[in-house]
């Protein structure tokens, strides 16, 4: 089997999608990759790196491109490059799916098969897949060591012949993934953290990092079947806001993590509670690429209000490329392990098993993806 790993496009993208401890597995498994010339440059890593691991630097991109039966990138493919794969060709990245039906309909127009990321299930035996995760881990980190960097205080407490510092009180809005790694990272810091989510089974998780966990009472809420939150209505979204608002009042720094996955982001944080918080303190807005939680963020942006700094900077875990891309690799090789052929020396799409099922948007000439379906009405249509 063939597989090309072309060098990433995206604006001041600087992760990779394979690293070349991630080609030897595969080429140990009987794979034949190519990559683009320049792939790890971004990381720190030269050609040599990934040829040394048993991979071939084409001179050709577009040809490699056109003969590849597995194209494995980070991101979604340039416009211009949909129409060069190979029919029958299997893609894998993150595709934002919700956001890009063209770019979808395009990849089932020229028959690519095309797997989706972020739509890997969150199930156990997919956890080792799970980039979406993986990279939202690095994202709290990245959140909360922006947020000290800005924040007019030390987060740990100090005793100094000078006198006792107290330590920064922070913040963070969902429990997820990132909110638990930046609770995680915060308490290392040495602050006294506080957190907030509307399911109340992670109460136990934030209370094992040593943090206090706020409860409001919203009625019933819960999660999906995958773990995600579910959306609130908007009587809850007022209590919830109420709760932050004192929360945030009292913080020197406020993370907020909350997403409704495919959905645009519930504002949280508004322009009334960022007035309660005194000048100095500092929000760091994690969901800006998909709306955003804070009223006023902005993404890409340090934005002011009133004294209070409002952080929307996109692509946290892009800070740290180099772990990120060692963690998206092996996103990548395990799936591709987990569903690879031995004896055909190929990965082979298994369309019945459900973490293929979950993470296949396009294939054959046709989206066919149930939850994508079933939000753009596809099925009704069809019928």
């Amino acid at each position: 089997m063939k597989i090309y790993i072309p060098k990433e496009t995206h604006p001041h993208e600087k992760r990779v999608a394979m690293v070349p401890e991630g080609v030897e597995r595969l080429v140990r498994a009987g794979a034949e990759i190519h990559f683009e010339s320049g792939l790890g440059t971004t990381i720190g890593l030269a050609d040599e790196a990934y040829t040394k691991a048993g991979a071939t630097v084409v001179a050709d991109p577009q040809a490699a491109l056109a003969d590849a039966d597995l194209v494995l990138r980070l991101r979604k493919p340039p416009e211009a490059d949909i129409g060069r794969f190979k029919s029958g060709a299997i893609l894998a990245c993150h595709l934002d799916p919700f956001n890009e039906r063209p770019l979808l309909e395009a990849l089932a127009a020229n028959h690519v098969h095309a797997l989706s990321m972020e739509m890997i299930p969150r199930t156990t035996i997919a956890q080792k897949m799970d980039a979406l995760s993986s990279q939202a881990n690095l994202g709290g980190y990245v959140a909360v060591i922006m947020a000290a960097a800005r924040a007019p205080k030390l987060f740990p407490m100090m005793m100094t012949p000078a006198g006792t510092l107290s330590p920064a009180r922070v913040f963070v809005i969902g429990a997820g993934v990132a909110g638990l790694q930046a609770i995680a990272t915060a308490k290392r810091l040495g602050a006294r953290v506080e957190a907030f989510d509307t399911r109340p089974v992670v109460e136990e998780q934030v209370a094992s990092l040593g943090a206090k966990f706020i409860k409001v009472d919203l009625g019933e809420t819960g999660q999906t079947k995958d773990g995600y939150a579910r959306e609130l209505t908007e009587e809850q979204l007022a209590k919830q806001r109420e709760a932050m608002a004192k929360a945030c009042a009292h913080a020197d720094v406020v993370i907020t993590t909350a997403q409704v996955f495919g959905r645009k982001a519930p504002v949280i944080v508004t322009q009334a509670i960022i007035e309660r918080m005194a000048p100095g303190s500092v929000i760091v807005d994690m969901a800006v690429e998909t709306g955003g939680n804070v009223e006023g963020s902005r993404l890409d942006e340090a934005v002011d209000v009133n004294g209070v700094t409002i952080l929307g900077y996109g692509n946290l875990p892009g800070r740290v490329p180099l772990h990120a891309s060692q963690m998206y690799s092996s996103n990548l090789v395990n799936l591709l392990e987990h569903f690879w052929d031995k004896e055909a020396k190929q990965f082979e799409l298994k369309r019945d098993d459900k973490i293929i099922e979950g993470a296949l948007v396009t294939y054959d000439g046709t989206i066919v993806n149930e939850t994508l379906r079933n939000a753009w009405n596809l099925n009704t249509e069809a019928s």
